[in-house]
């Protein structure tokens, strides 16, 4: 179901994540990514794994809570992992005409599984334990050198936070539809790929209109509280740095080292 899905919420909690600093927590999201594609041997990739895990217990959010986020993606890391299956060379575990699926390939479809499955947890971490008006802070700091380049940073930042604060609200505005449809007599469940599609169509469209009539509104409502973007703006609480952060500063450190230790001392498994 469409209200399953959790992409984009917020989950308010008193962890140890919940209380680090935004910044913190979009850097760290984003070393945790690098160091994702930098483990090249297994050893590497279930260092990084077991890291990323960590976090999300931190948190102290149901695991399921992730689990439902990897709905949303499921198909495209089975579709791109069995692809990766017949591209790669080394020994050959099986062979069909022109197609093989050899060991490098094996090695391929099981680092970008588990690279894209870790990237969602650790993405879903960031956004379950940070607000929306803490994220817009965050990024609208961490980009603010790029205000000497003239570049609008808080609108930037704001422009970001609402496409992700209304992924929610939008799934959930589907949701209603669909059980209207339904309630009038749609099957949107049986026959093939095509048919489906088709009985989307009844749906995509009032949630097209939907959606522009909450930006619509939205755009009003700034107006009318005499929004002129982030010049001259303060604000009530102010973002600084704690024990918390720079725990998770040395964290870093630690897995960064690891990762690297790893890829010195084991051989690559994927080039």
């Amino acid at each position: 179901m469409v209200r399953d899905i959790t992409l984009g919420q917020y989950m308010p909690g008193k962890s140890i994540v919940h209380r680090m600093d935004a910044r913190s927590k979009i850097l760290m999201l984003l070393a945790m990514i690098g160091f994702i594609f930098a483990a090249d041997n297994y050893m590497a990739l279930l260092l990084i794994t077991l890291s990323s895990l960590l976090v999300v217990l931190l948190t102290r959010i149901s695991f399921m809570m992730y689990l439902k986020s990897m709905k949303v993606i499921l198909f495209l890391v089975l579709f791109t992992g069995i692809l990766n299956i017949f591209y790669g060379s080394g020994q050959v575990y099986w062979e069909w005409q022109f197609i093989k699926i050899t060991e490098g390939g094996v090695n391929n479809a099981v680092f970008v599984t588990i690279r894209i499955a870790a990237m969602v947890l650790v993405s879903s971490v960031l956004t379950f334990t940070t607000s929306p008006n803490d994220l817009t802070d965050g990024i609208e700091k961490l980009l603010s050198p790029l205000k000497l380049f003239h570049v609008k940073v808080h609108e930037i930042a704001m422009m970001m936070t609402i496409a992700l604060r209304f992924i929610p609200v939008l799934l959930e505005e589907a949701d209603k539809i669909m059980n209207a449809q339904k309630a009038r007599g749609a099957d949107m469940e049986s026959g093939g790929a095509l048919k489906r599609v088709r009985a989307m169509v009844p749906v995509l469209i009032p949630l097209f209109v939907s959606a522009f009539r909450r930006a619509n509104d939205l755009a009003m409502a700034m107006e009318c509280r005499c929004y002129n973007g982030g010049k001259g703006r303060t604000r009530m609480k102010i973002m600084k740095f704690g024990g918390v952060d720079l725990a998770a500063l040395i964290y870093l450190i630690v897995v960064f080292a690891g990762v690297i230790l790893c890829n010195i001392v084991f051989p690559a498994t994927v080039r």
